[in-house]
């Protein structure tokens, strides 16, 4: 490989795979594809969603929204509105349906002041990760909270945007279907207490544990994905997917060899994969899974190769007998990211199979 310092490199036929298997998915059940972009954070690889048939997204800021308003005319800010942000939020709506997440009655009544042009809101659901957002127990307020959104002439009330965050602490399909049940019931409350009053709303659900492994949504509309464009190491260990759907991975130089514990040292550490990592069941902390690049894209390493700790710059991987007596200082080993979202995040580029170089978000 053509490769002197930490590279992200992207398998874009494992990507444009994952991104069909989701589109068809969506497309059997009747359902609609919002893909979050804050995974991937790149209008060429958004392209490649468009080729599949996705006409909308999702995506984590403002800052997002503008940059891919470029190319994209129908952006969900899937991330509690900052009312700092107005004159931005402003330009935006001008030139694109956009719809933001709000779940603060205080933050209704500053966007029907502020905007001066039409936007959407989506009603953020705490539906189990208890990070932000309207319990669906909270009738009252949600009812309240739609109508403060009917009474101001700029707002209307598009849907209810729900994230089940606590599927990734799933060790098993199971245990993911388990949660997504439970996030079903949630769902079928909510409609009731809905309905009646406001028939027409956008359910919009989306983690990708749940997206990948479940077969059926009852009662939502939109599913909203972002992790399975790329999968990652994480997504391996929950069920997510297998280890040959990950998408992405670092390529870094071996700059150091040690004989006493079979590790070698890479230059690819916490800025370049994040120190994002999981538990292995001996306990072992594990912050990637290692692989030999080849002519036609990478080899996957057995399990007892991986990435034991790691630094600003430096990685640790531990190697088995026979890898590490084939590998050199000089040489070029790939880490399979823990998160790929936060890899991506770091790197800001990646380097495809065919040795395109594709930019990202700045």
């Amino acid at each position: 490989m053509n490769i002197s310092r930490p590279t992200l490199i992207l398998d874009k036929e494992k990507a444009i795979a994952n991104i069909r298997t989701m589109q068809t998915k969506a497309m059997n059940l009747g359902l609609s594809l919002r893909p979050h972009f804050k995974t991937h954070q790149s209008l060429t690889i958004g392209r490649w969603f468009k080729a599949s048939g996705v006409d909308q997204i999702a995506v984590s800021s403002v800052r997002m929204a503008q940059y891919f308003a470029d190319e994209w005319d129908d952006i969900t800010i899937a991330f509690p509105t900052n009312v700092l942000e107005l004159d931005a939020i402003n330009q935006l709506a001008s030139k694109i349906r956009l719809n933001l997440t709000v779940y603060n009655v205080e933050v209704l009544h500053i966007l029907g002041a502020a905007l001066l042009h039409p936007v959407s809101i989506f009603l953020k659901i705490n539906i189990g990760n208890n990070r932000a957002g309207l319990h669906p127990s909270q009738q009252e307020e949600i009812i309240q909270f739609g109508q403060v959104v009917q009474s101001y002439s700029q707002l209307t009330f598009k849907g209810v945007l729900m994230h089940a965050g606590h599927s990734y602490s799933a060790r098993s399909q199971e245990a993911i279907l388990d949660i997504h049940q439970r996030c079903m019931q949630q769902v079928e409350w909510l409609h009731r207490c809905l309905d009646q009053d406001f028939p027409d709303l956008i359910f919009s659900y989306g983690d990708t544990p749940t997206c990948s492994v479940a077969k059926a949504f009852p009662g939502i509309h939109e599913l909203r994905p972002g992790n399975f464009v790329f999968y990652d190491m994480a997504q391996v260990q929950i069920g997510s997917c297998t280890v040959d759907q990950v998408a992405v991975a670092l390529a870094s130089p071996v700059v150091g060899k040690q004989a006493d514990d079979q590790t070698v040292i890479l230059y690819g550490g916490g800025i370049h994969l994040s120190k994002d990592r999981i538990t292995m069941e001996d306990g072992q902390r594990n912050f990637g899974r290692m692989v030999r690049f080849t002519s036609t894209g990478w080899d996957v390493l057995p399990p007892s190769c991986y990435l034991r700790s790691i630094s600003q710059e430096h990685g640790v991987a531990v190697l088995d007998n026979e890898m590490f007596k084939r590998i050199e200082v000089g040489d070029v080993l790939g880490v399979l990211p823990v998160h790929s979202c936060m890899t991506a995040d770091l790197m800001k580029s990646y380097q495809t199979d065919e040795k395109e170089i594709i930019q990202m978000m700045k």
